[in-house]
């Protein structure tokens, strides 16, 4: 690949769009390396390998097997400053891939649906942009490759081994197939939800579906629950406060006319702010202590906190706002926050960090995440690598 200094190109946002359109190539053909060897949450070796290898290839000196599978690479500045942490994901889904692409996935039964592919890419672009203007920065930069985000797992791990010592902000991204290539958007404030998850098994007493009153119906106790959990959103959280109650699982009984011994429900709860989420958690903590005062049923709840909301800090914001309109001369656009959620939010609760949106949609597609047909356009690469190496250099100014 090719370095920045070898542009000849002394403004630095000509430099750095010279130097991203010089690695598009290269990074494009390691992303479809990556592409066609996904490997799922904490399996990354090989893929953290090729981040290893890169990563030396460049000089940058580098951590591995932080968080089983992480990596984080270093770029020290010309000047003291703080340390600015660039965070990307590596990890790949369990879905059949059915794009047909000449470089689909070789792993039955995984596809990086979600673009993390992409993701890793652009953040070795960044880190060869950012090692050649390292003398312009006043701080260090820690490139930091994340494993099993999609678990919601690997941020965590990381921090847990130390990943995160010594870093005073943070900078998240994600590829958007619901943004054309070339636009870029934020969300002010709490931009992606807390995930928590539950199960709850059920227990009754089986018996002959002839004769319910010598039984006890788990699966009638589970459809209250299926029925009464709605009402958490509908009737206990302020309606101007967005949460998401899902029952993604109900499972139970083996035939027609036997009443099973118990049933097993798994679910979701998503909000967006610390007061939505303990309403939430509370309010089922007491349908499942009603259904057994009512129904005569026991329930063994396990309710599992995940990650927080990811919440964009608005003084990074600004600034990388401001340097995302420099160097792409489009200013990046305000949208709405998700319910869906990133475990990125674990470094933003630890340090003010902002995640940026990074179009990938492709002309004539409607693609969308998590789908395996999912196909993101790769010029959104070297736009990503863009967009973060300016707003790097301009937080670090």
């Amino acid at each position: 690949m090719t370095s920045v200094q070898a542009t000849g190109i002394n403004e630095p946002g000509r430099r750095i769009a010279a130097a991203a359109a010089a690695l598009a190539p290269g990074l494009a053909a390691i992303r479809r390396d990556i592409h066609a060897h996904p490997e799922l949450a904490f399996e990354e070796v090989r893929t953290a390998g090729i981040v290893a290898a890169e990563l030396s290839r460049l000089g940058i000196p580098h951590r591995t097997g932080l968080g089983r599978t992480g990596v984080v690479g270093f770029i020290e500045g010309g000047r003291p400053g703080p340390t600015l942490a660039i965070r990307a994901d590596m990890d790949a889904l369990p879905i059949h891939e059915e794009t047909g692409l000449p470089f689909a996935s070789t792993v039955e039964g995984k596809m990086h649906a979600c673009g993390h592919d992409i993701h890793t890419v652009t953040l070795l672009g960044v880190a060869e942009v950012l090692r050649d203007l390292a003398p312009m920065l006043a701080g260090r930069v820690a490139l930091v490759f994340q494993p099993a985000e999609e678990t919601l797992q690997g941020a965590a791990a990381m921090i847990a081994d130390g990943a995160a010592e010594g870093f005073d902000m943070a900078l998240g991204f994600h590829n958007h197939p619901d943004m054309p290539v070339g636009e870029t958007g934020f969300a002010r404030g709490s931009c992606l939800a807390a995930s928590d998850r539950f199960d709850l098994v059920i227990r009754g007493r089986s018996g002959h579906a002839a004769h319910p009153e010598s039984a006890v119906d788990p699966i009638v106790a589970g459809a209250s629950f299926v029925a009464q959990a709605q009402t958490v959103v509908s009737r206990e959280v302020d309606p101007i406060r967005p949460a998401v109650v899902t029952i993604g699982m109900f499972s139970g009984g083996t035939t027609y006319n036997i009443i099973p011994e118990r049933v097993h429900l798994k679910g979701t709860v998503r909000t967006l702010d610390p007061g939505t989420r303990d309403v939430a958690e509370a309010a089922i903590r007491r349908l499942c202590a009603g259904l057994e005062v009512g129904l005569r049923v026991e329930c063994a709840l396990d309710y599992r906190r995940l990650v927080p909301p990811l919440v964009n800090d608005d003084e990074v914001l600004e600034k990388v706002v401001a340097a995302v309109s420099a160097q792409l001369g489009r200013a990046p656009k305000e949208g709405a926050p998700s319910m869906g959620s990133e475990d990125f939010a674990e470094f933003a609760n630890l340090v003010p960090a902002m995640q940026l949106r990074i179009g990938s949609g492709a002309p004539g597609r409607a693609d969308k995440l998590h789908n395996a047909g999912y196909q993101p356009d790769e010029a959104c690469i070297p736009l990503g690598v863009q967009a973060l190496s300016r707003a790097a250099l301009e937080i670090l100014s």
